[in-house]
C-alpha cells in the first residue's frame, strides 16, 4: 500500500476515533444530567483560569496524539503558548503534515478547532505551528503586505491581494492598521476571501 494510502487511513481512522468518542461524552451526559441541569450549565457556561488550562493541555495532547497517528512517530515534540493560543510541533518528518503550501496544517487546525469547541475545551480558536511553518509564512506575509501598502500609497491606487485564511487575514488587518494613509476591507467569499489594500491620500 502506498504511503498516501497509509496516512489516509490514519486520518480516516482517527476521525472516526474522535467521532465515536464524541457521540459516547454526549450519551454519557445526558444519562447524567437531567434537563434543567444542562440547561443551567449552558446559560451560565464561562471557563475560568483553571478550566482553560486544562482544556489547552486536552487539546493539546489531542493534536499530538493526531500527528503521531499520521506520521507514526512517536517521538514527536510540543510547545505550547496558551496566552497566544499557540501550540507548535516539532519532529524528523513532518512534511506530510504541513502538507502542499500548509494546506493540510490549515485542515488539521480547523479540525482541532472543531474539537475544541464542541468539548468546550477552548474559547477561542489555537493557532497550531509545524516546524515553524506558519511563524516563517507569516514574517514573509508581513513584508509582502508592507510592501503593496506601500505601493498601494506609491501609485494612489487599490490593490488586491491573494486569498488568504482568516489567521493570514487578521495578521495583514492587524499590521496594516497600524500604517498612516492606508485602510483595509477585506472582499469575495471563502476559500476566495482576500484583503483590499486601499490608499486614503489618493484615489
Amino acid at each position: 500500500m502506498a504511503k498516501g494510502e497509509n496516512i489516509k487511513d490514519a486520518v480516516n481512522s482517527f476521525v472516526m476515533f474522535l467521532e465515536e468518542e464524541q457521540k459516547n461524552e454526549k450519551y454519557e451526559e445526558a444519562q447524567e444530567k437531567n434537563d434543567d441541569n444542562i440547561s443551567k450549565k449552558h446559560d451560565n457556561y464561562e471557563v475560568d483560569n483553571e478550566n482553560k488550562s486544562n482544556g489547552f493541555e486536552r487539546l493539546t495532547a489531542i493534536v499530538k496524539k493526531a500527528i503521531t497517528i499520521i506520521t507514526m512517530d512517536n517521538d514527536i515534540r510540543i510547545n505550547t503558548d496558551q496566552k497566544k493560543s499557540r501550540i507548535s510541533v516539532y519532529g524528523k518528518d513532518l512534511s506530510i503534515v504541513i502538507g502542499k503550501n500548509g494546506a493540510s496544517m490549515d485542515a488539521l487546525e480547523y479540525l482541532i478547532n472543531l474539537i475544541g469547541k464542541r468539548k468546550k475545551l477552548i474559547e477561542k480558536n489555537v493557532i497550531l505551528d509545524v516546524k515553524d511553518y506558519r511563524k516563517n509564512n507569516d514574517d514573509k506575509l508581513k513584508e509582502m503586505a508592507t510592501n503593496m501598502a506601500k505601493k498601494a500609497l506609491k501609485e494612489g491606487k487599490r490593490i488586491a491581494l491573494r486569498p488568504m485564511p482568516s489567521h493570514e487575514r487578521k495578521i495583514v488587518h492587524d499590521l496594516l492598521s497600524k500604517m498612516k494613509n492606508i485602510k483595509t476591507k477585506s472582499r469575495d467569499d471563502e476559500p476566495n476571501r482576500r484583503i483590499v489594500i486601499y490608499p486614503l491620500t489618493k484615489e
